[in-house]
């Protein structure tokens, strides 16, 4: 039978990388759908060897867009978390980084018109329903991806990517303390469990014994932490009302640690079956709410700012990210009015990606 082919684009965003399909041109159902974004990325094998995923999760990530629909949106980014060896996808997170190429991936498809020499593009997150404004730099209407901002975890320099995020508290829980706690104990370690852009379950590293600098590979190596964190955090997803998280990869897990290269704190994010290789946006504008929140674990873990808006420094494996936080701190408790970020995006190729026919056939489209 002949292969189905699927335009794409297969774009870095941020620090993670992955094809950037339009929804158009994918199965309608759920159910077909995950299968044939687990055969375009190849999971199913630790090196993706049948597919284009990278054999790891920041680059077994699903980009799918459409035009707006809410009446705000130029365009409405629906993201898939393909795993690398389970064959699974989970449609309920949505990815930051990923997110820093849908801007310039919509304009590269036509969803959006070029607008001078930059080009803010309004993003609806399908799956948790946040809105995001992009600036994308199209000096004579077309999208530039090379310029001097530069990003920990990513060689060398690209153009700008700015992101302002807004309506993330309570994104997937619909509460920014899920568990009506600013503070839970669970497997006799204290924990916040909070949402804001992505739900975490966030903890201090030494309570697992860790000092919170370690690497990513030395976490990863680490099986007794990760079978302690786990049990955590499906306990954890219980309490959130989220249900069985076992085989879902929200809620995430961050650790705290003082900082120690002049930043605000030092975290460690988890994916959450591996270490995260730097930090995924959404979880760093968590965390920056967790920093800014009197009561949460991070208590005396830093100096806190003392006025919004503030830049949170978050120090990670590799180097460190900035949250520019807008928040409103007061009896009744905080409130995060927008968090921005400057990231960068890179088009790698462009053409067709091909399944079998087997798995969505020519004849079903």
């Amino acid at each position: 039978m002949i292969q189905t082919a699927i335009p794409y684009l297969f774009m870095r965003g941020g620090t993670s990388r992955g094809p950037y399909i339009r929804r158009a041109d994918l199965p309608e159902d759920r159910e077909t759908l995950a299968r044939v974004l687990v055969a375009a990325v190849g999971s199913g094998h630790s090196l993706n060897i049948d597919g284009i995923g990278g054999g790891a999760s920041v680059t077994t990530k699903v980009a799918m867009l459409s035009k707006g629909s809410d009446g705000w949106a130029d365009v409405d980014y629906f993201f898939a978390q393909v795993s690398v060896e389970d064959r699974l996808v989970d449609f309920k997170p949505t990815c930051g980084n990923i997110l820093s190429g849908v801007g310039p991936a919509a304009l590269e498809m036509g969803l959006v018109p070029a607008r001078g020499g930059e080009t803010e593009i309004k993003i609806h997150a399908v799956n948790t329903g946040a809105r995001i404004v992009a600036i994308v730099k199209t000096p004579g209407g077309l999208v530039d991806y090379e310029g001097a901002t530069a990003i920990d975890g990513v060689p060398g320099t690209a153009a700008p990517v700015a992101l302002k995020f807004m309506d993330v508290m309570g994104s997937i829980t619909g509460a920014f303390l899920p568990t009506g706690k600013i503070r839970d104990t669970i497997g006799g370690l204290e924990v916040t469990c909070m949402d804001v852009a992505m739900p975490m379950v966030i903890a201090r590293a030494t309570d697992f014994g860790l000092t919170g600098y370690e690497s990513q590979n030395e976490l990863d190596a680490n099986r007794d932490f990760f079978n302690r964190m786990e049990a955590i955090r499906i306990e954890a997803g219980i309490l959130m009302g989220m249900g069985d998280v076992s085989k879902s990869v929200t809620p995430k897990f961050g650790l705290l640690a003082p900082a120690r290269n002049g930043g605000t704190i030092t975290a460690r994010y988890f994916m959450p079956w591996q270490a995260h290789p730097s930090m995924a946006i959404t979880g760093a504008q968590c965390l920056a709410s967790c920093v800014l929140t009197p009561g949460t674990i991070a208590d005396g873990l830093l100096e806190r700012p003392a006025s919004s808006p503030a830049t949170i420094v978050i120090e990670h494996p590799i180097g460190s990210i900035d949250v520019l936080a807008e928040y409103d701190l007061s009896d009744d408790g905080f409130t995060l009015n927008s968090a921005g970020l400057l990231r960068t995006a890179r088009k790698l190729a462009d053409g067709n990606l091909y399944i079998p026919a087997s798995i969505w056939g020519n004849d079903d489209r």
